[in-house]
């Protein structure tokens, strides 16, 4: 099945769970845990050095709240894009969380995740 086919809330239930582990994991500067759920070829692309200073010298990457307001969903190809308003604990303001999921050797898998 292509994920696209699934309706919003299936992929809801699937998105909001990997997004929450993926703020957790930032916040605790997990790195092994924070790239668990990627594509192979997202994590391959993930340098750890780079990540773990990431995780050491942003503010906003140890700061992130727990709770984000679902914004919705951009069907494209063979992924679906899941947006969130994200904010800070720390940092006053909002982010725009992006979520990019699809399969992968017939599970689901973060083809990229990101925050602007």
């Amino acid at each position: 099945m292509n994920i696209i086919e699934r309706t919003d809330e299936e992929i809801r239930a699937l998105a909001d769970p990997l997004w929450r582990e993926l703020l957790r994991n930032s916040n605790e500067g997990k790195y092994g845990e924070f790239v668990s759920k990627f594509a192979r070829p997202f994590a391959l692309a993930m340098d750890q050095v780079v990540v773990n200073h990431q995780f050491a010298n942003s503010e906003l990457a140890r700061s992130l709240s727990e709770e984000a307001d679902y914004l919705g969903i951009i069907r494209r190809g063979e992924h679906v894009t899941v947006l969130y308003r994200q904010r800070s604990t720390r940092k006053p303001g909002e982010w725009l969380g992006r979520l990019v999921l699809g399969y992968e050797d017939g599970e689901v898998r973060i083809f990229a995740a990101s925050i602007f």
